[in-house]
Order: structure tokens, then C-alpha cells, then sequence
């Protein structure tokens, strides 16, 4: 693979990794690729680009070990593009970049946990409706590995920025952040109504970007009685591109939630959340609503 940087850059990781994904094409395939497209047809036609290009870029993503090819058809030959551990370590890019550009390019450059019922990240948020999850595994509050997606009629996600059982486990100046509050208000209004959620053929789980032990020592204080799941690799969001944005030096998902139906595909979704308590008695009607 050329290099591009200077002799004097030898010693720079931001230079260093420029040279593997320093280009325009290439961050964009490997967003795709973590959002679930994994073939070349789905790529070109995703992205737009010549089948030239796309050759290109493919090639030199799996000989810089950020993409594997595997075979998934033998006659014809085809090959599938997935991220390797070593391309999935670029999630986290992905994600502060869409969250530079959700503040300070489609936004005011202010720090907030929610959107504008109109913004260009709601209308992004939203568009969700239709789209399938694709396969992925997030840990839960033990560390055990789940589907997000339950195997009921519905699952519904509620994403949220951080809930703590201790009050000085939250970072400075949170309840000053538009959006952040009420993530316990929330739990628990999704624990007291869960038997409602249950008879209408929903499964409820709770995705934060917290540690599991932080989510467990949560749940235990709040006696949550269904799972919360850690996007701490941020897989979830990469995948739905869900907004998030920055506290204490940890990447949080602003508050939405979604109605996923068995098959993956994304039924409803709820974003900006305004009114906690009205925000689940719609995710329940929509649960009623779609069974």
C-alpha cells in the first residue's frame, strides 16, 4: 500500500492512520460495512461509486487488516467484507465524527442530549422506520452476550444516556445538559409498566453506553426486572447511526427509543423525547397498535 505521509511523520499515529483511511471512500465503506452491508452489490449501490473504485478501496481495506473477505458462494465465487477487530476499533471514529458533525455542522456547536423535533438529526433519527437491525450481540448487566433483538413480536429499545445507582457516579454538570436528566424516571416507568409491554408481545430492553457493572449495580438498586444492554463498543450506534454526544469523556446515546419488530425491521421510533412518562405510554401503544 503507497504512503502518502512525510518522512517526518514516521512517528505520528494521526498520520499513520491517515494513510489507511485518509480518503472519503474509505470511512464511508467501513460505516456500511458495521451498518450490516457486507457485499460488494450492496456497497456500490449504497455508496454510488464505480465498481472501479469500490475494487480499490475493498482491496486495500483487507490488506490493511481493517476488512476480512470471506467466501459466502462458490459458483460463481463471491465474497462477503467484514470488519475485523481491527476495523471495528474504528467505530469509535465513526461515531465522534457523525457527533462533530451532528453539533457543529448540522447543529448550533452546543453540547445536548436531545435534537430539535425538525432537525436534520431527527429527520435522520426517523428515518429509521423500515430499516432492519442487523445481527450483532451486546452484553448484558452480567456480561453475557444478547441479541438486542428479543425473540417476542416487539422488542422495544430505549436508549439512554446513563443511569447510576450512586448520585456522585454522574458527571459534573449533567443536569445541565438539555436532554440528560430523567434517565431513572425512565427505567422505572418502563419497570412499572412492563406486565402492559409482556400482553402486548413486547420484550423491553434498556441500551446505555455504560459498563455492565454499572448498569447492574443500577438495575439491582431500581429492581429492574427486564435486561439493559451496554453499547460501550458502540455497535448499536454505529449500526443505526443514533445520535450520541460527549460527558466526562464517554460517548452517550441521546434518548429515543424504537419498536423492532421479530424480523429486525424498525416499526416506530420516538426522538426527540420530551415527555418521558408520554414517550412510553406511545411506545406501548405502538406496541398494541402493531400486534
Amino acid at each position: 500500500m503507497a504512503q502518502r505521509t512525510h518522512l517526518g511523520d514516521a512517528d505520528c499515529s494521526i498520520a499513520q492512520a491517515l494513510d489507511v483511511v485518509g480518503d472519503w471512500w474509505t470511512l464511508l465503506i467501513v460505516r456500511d460495512t458495521a451498518r450490516g452491508l457486507h457485499r460488494f452489490d450492496e456497497l456500490q449501490r449504497e455508496l454510488g461509486m464505480s465498481r472501479k473504485v469500490l475494487t480499490e478501496r475493498l482491496k486495500m481495506l483487507v490488506e490493511a487488516g481493517v476488512l476480512t473477505r470471506e467466501p459466502y458462494q462458490e459458483r460463481p465465487v463471491r465474497h462477503e467484507y467484514r470488519l475485523t477487530p481491527r476495523g471495528r476499533g474504528l467505530l469509535p471514529v465513526l461515531v465522534a465524527l457523525q457527533d462533530w458533525g451532528d453539533t457543529w455542522v448540522l447543529g448550533e456547536g452546543e453540547m445536548t442530549a436531545t435534537a430539535g423535533e425538525f432537525s436534520k438529526e431527527a429527520v435522520r433519527v426517523h428515518a429509521l422506520r423500515g430499516t432492519r437491525l442487523p445481527e450483532l450481540l451486546l452484553p448484558d448487566r452480567f456480561g453475557e452476550l444478547r441479541d438486542p433483538v428479543a425473540d417476542t413480536p416487539f422488542t422495544v429499545l430505549y436508549c439512554f444516556p446513563g443511569a447510576y445507582a450512586r448520585s456522585e457516579s454522574y458527571p459534573p454538570d449533567w443536569a445541565g445538559i438539555p436532554g440528560a436528566r430523567g434517565c431513572t424516571l425512565e427505567s422505572c416507568t418502563f419497570r412499572d409498566q412492563l406486565a402492559e409491554f409482556t400482553a402486548a408481545g413486547a420484550t423491553v430492553h434498556g441500551v446505555s453506553t455504560q459498563r455492565p457493572d454499572e448498569q447492574r449495580e443500577f438495575a439491582e438498586q431500581e429492581r429492574l426486572r427486564f435486561p439493559l444492554l451496554s453499547d460501550a463498543g458502540l455497535d448499536l450506534v454505529t449500526a443505526l447511526r443514533l445520535p450520541t454526544f460527549r460527558a466526562a469523556g464517554v460517548t452517550r446515546i441521546k434518548r429515543l427509543t424504537l419498536l423492532v419488530d421479530r424480523d429486525r425491521t424498525v416499526r416506530e421510533v420516538f426522538y426527540p423525547v420530551r415527555d418521558i412518562e408520554a414517550s412510553v405510554a406511545a411506545a406501548l401503544a405502538a406496541a398494541r397498535g402493531a400486534a
